[in-house]
């Protein structure tokens, strides 16, 4: 009689997640998407009442889920918050901003807030959060949530791709220090996904437009469309997957 392989588990029981920037769009829907697959998700962002409020709406919905105040661009804190906690399994490096305007009009400040943000802080908390889990001899998934910009460019953009250029470089990297210790790293790169972040530019119609025309399959991307996404590259469904790019794009950059 044949033997039939077995699908690898997407369940994530007994598992703990941190996703950073938690509190509402992608990273309030990937943190769903992981407590409905089983781990003990941690909420963290700056708003206090935002994110007490996303993790109550988990447990209400049968998850495990706790908030956690952090500034991820508080190295200081960072540190902090994983010196007081067991490792974690999975990270979703989340958090970020943008500032679109022409490159001759960027500032300085621009350009650090973006950055900052954007680049310095997915680079120290995935560091301190690795370090906690090769010192607990913990395995798990660092996913960083990049962009369609984090491979080709794009008009009024000039900072927002050149800290997603630069997550993806620094995601391979990390994937190659931190393979023999079992950690995996890998990015998601969304297209415009409609998020209270993005509705205000979406809600420009010749802007809308002009995003609509590149997305091959004619939507703009929700947030359910990375749910499925995060929840594979946490799992064991993609245990062979590191330093790689899992771009979610609507065909934008096939173009």
């Amino acid at each position: 009689m044949t033997t039939l392989p077995r699908t690898p588990s997407f369940r994530l029981d007994g598992r703990r997640a941190l996703v950073t920037g938690a509190g509402r769009g992608i990273g309030l829907a990937m943190a769903a998407a992981l407590a409905e697959a089983g781990a003990m998700v941690t909420l963290a962002a700056r708003s206090q009442h935002e994110i007490e409020e996303a993790a109550a709406a988990i447990r209400a919905a049968g998850g495990q889920a706790e908030a956690a105040v952090l500034d991820v661009s508080d190295l200081a804190a960072v540190s902090a918050f994983f010196a007081d906690r067991p490792a974690f399994h999975v990270l979703v490096n989340n958090a970020g901003t943008n500032r679109p305007k022409p490159m001759w009009e960027v500032s300085e400040a621009d350009y650090d807030a973006v950055l900052d943000l954007n680049l310095k802080a997915a680079f120290f908390v995935a560091q301190a959060c690795a370090r906690r889990m090769m010192a607990e001899g913990a395995s798990g998934s660092l996913i960083h949530i990049g962009s369609q910009m984090g491979h080709v460019g794009g008009p009024n953009r000039s900072l927002y791709c050149a800290s997603k250029w630069a997550l993806e470089g620094l995601n391979k990297s990390f994937a190659l220090d931190l393979a023999p210790h079992g950690i995996r790293s890998n990015t998601i790169a969304p297209t415009f996904i409609e998020t209270p972040m993005t509705r205000p530019f979406l809600d420009d119609p010749g802007f809308r437009a002009s995003v609509l025309a590149k997305i091959k399959l004619g939507r703009l991307g929700r947030v359910e469309d990375l749910m499925g996404a995060v929840l594979f590259l946490a799992s064991d469904a993609s245990a062979l997957m590191t330093g790689t790019s899992l771009v979610v794009d609507g065909g934008w950059t096939a173009d």
